[in-house]
């Protein structure tokens, strides 16, 4: 029997935990060598690797063979939720992956990657553009190789925004390849707006598509002055038992730059001339949606009679919002709460397997939250906002 016993459901956010040379491999030669390998913060922890194992290939060759071994095959069912990052089943194995998506009982996953959207960020943010584009097509390769495996793996593909006709091109050879939503960073290009007319093309591109452009947690930059962690305490552990990833003060400020990237393309009319793109917000909250919406509503009150962006205009804010942009909660926030704040048009569930953030229990959580929400009220959470997000990339599994 599944983990999850109901039908239609989807995971809006799921992920592959990338191996070493993983982004090398599905590199050109000629940015090849210029890609170091990932930083892993205890993510092998699970593995009982340590936290910092010196010979990755021998860890990696280790782990391939345990994971088609009696001891792991026999027990996966059950444990698919109770295994985390490097040690789950299809973490790494593309060919492992459909196992889980049964043992959990979803219909579907929205797949991206692990360790590079902060690397993907920063070199969108470097002058040698090259690389940025060589990186991204590298990524979506091996994103669009490992979903390749059962067509319910749905895949990411990243295009930076740096320069106008690139960003054009590379999503354009990102839907060729069969990319099922465009991911893009939710902190701002640089030098210029993510709602300057010259990215129309990548919209519109999505929008003729019928796929999502979506934003990650990961694609921003550094979240908070580091000076906020130089309080004269003991440093905390994080989820994996180091010292490297989210805590609870860095945690506050993961919604700031999709709340601001948003606010600025509804604004400036990015949603008013694509009407039919969906925008997806993934492992980024949704407890910031309900002051967020009233923010809006407050600027458009104290603006509109000067601003002509805002004037042309032809539904509020929140009815953008509403309309085209959905939004993955963290199993700890009320879920039923902001149901009852935004409507039942906006959250979808997910899993964020392997990740340990994701929680063993992330069902039993939502459920919980959810109360006496209708069944109706849950059939858009657990599946038709995601169906409404993703478009023509789940057509085939409705």
């Amino acid at each position: 029997m599944a983990y999850i016993d109901r039908p239609r459901v989807h995971d809006a956010d799921a992920h592959i935990m990338e191996p070493p040379n993983w982004l090398r491999d599905h590199a050109d030669p000629d940015i090849r060598d210029r890609l170091a390998i990932p930083s892993y913060a205890n993510e092998l922890v699970q593995t009982g690797d340590g936290h910092d194992p010196q010979d990755l290939d021998e860890v990696f060759a280790r782990l391939t063979e345990r994971m088609g071994s009696d001891e792991f095959l026999n027990n996966e069912d059950v444990d698919v939720m109770q295994r985390k990052n490097f040690a789950a089943t299809g973490s790494f194995i593309a060919e492992d992956r459909p196992r889980v998506l049964d043992f959990i009982g979803v219909e579907s996953q929205l797949m991206f990657n692990t360790f590079h959207n902060s690397r993907l960020f920063e070199w969108e943010h470097q002058p040698d553009l090259d690389l940025a584009y060589g990186a991204a097509r590298a990524h979506n390769r091996g994103m669009t190789e490992f979903c390749s495996v059962d067509n319910r793996l749905l895949s990411t593909c990243y295009v930076p925004l740096a320069d106008f006709d690139r960003s054009a091109a590379m999503a354009a050879e990102a839907i060729d390849m069969g990319a099922a939503a465009l991911l893009i960073a939710s902190g701002c290009p640089s030098g210029h707006s993510p709602s300057h007319r010259g990215l129309d093309p990548v919209w519109r591109q999505a929008e003729e598509a019928g796929i999502p452009i979506v934003f990650h947690v990961g694609g921003t930059g550094a979240l908070i002055d580091p000076s906020y962690f130089n309080n004269g305490l003991p440093i905390p552990p994080d989820f994996h038992g180091g010292e490297e990833n989210f805590r609870s003060v860095d945690y506050m400020a993961i919604p700031f730059p999709p709340m601001q990237t948003l606010a600025t393309m509804i604004f400036d009319g990015v949603l008013e001339r694509f009407p039919n793109l969906r925008v997806g917000v993934v492992e980024q909250g949704c407890t910031w949606l309900p002051s967020w919406l009233k923010q809006m509503e407050s600027a458009m009150d104290a603006f509109a009679r000067h601003e002509e962006r805002l004037q042309a205009l032809s539904i509020t804010p929140r009815e953008y919002v509403e309309r085209q942009v959905r939004v993955t909660p963290y199993p700890t926030e009320d879920v039923g709460w902001v149901t009852e704040q935004v409507g039942p048009d906006i959250l979808m569930f997910n899993t964020d397997y392997p990740h340990v953030e994701g929680g063993r229990r992330p069902y039993e959580r939502f459920e919980a939250s959810l109360g006496d929400a209708t069944d109706e009220v849950r059939e858009r959470f657990y599946a038709d906002n995601f169906l409404d997000l993703m478009g023509t990339a789940v057509a085939a599994l409705v």
